[in-house]
């Protein structure tokens, strides 16, 4: 809150300065979150199965946002593995370390 506060203070002053003469894009003044912006959509072609098709017409199902859902999902899961496999042996030095020697200031914890 505090940083808000500061750059409202910031605004106000800007405010009372007489302004300059070219058009100024300015920011806005109060803290908003920017839509995240979606990658360009391309066209491509799927085969699958009419029964699958036709049932989720059925439903009312948007097949596109499906299978973007479902795609996202997997490519993340497929990440994640070979992210785990790439740094597998990183993580098990830091592991025999910490089980070794223990946390840094594993003494003072009162938790």
């Amino acid at each position: 809150m505090r940083i808000w506060y500061a750059h409202m203070r910031a605004a106000t002053r800007q405010a009372s300065k007489p302004q300059p003469t070219k058009a100024v894009r300015s920011q806005p003044t109060s803290p908003q979150r920017m839509p995240a912006r979606r990658a360009r959509k391309t066209p491509t072609n799927l085969s699958l199965p009419s029964d699958l098709v036709q049932r989720a017409k059925a439903l009312g199902l948007n097949l596109s946002e499906v299978v973007e859902s479902a795609l996202e999902k997997v490519i993340r899961e497929a990440e994640q593995a070979r992210w785990l496999a790439e740094n597998e042996e990183a993580i098990d030095h830091y592991n025999a370390v910490i089980e070794k020697y223990g946390l840094f200031g594993e003494e003072f914890r009162q938790f």
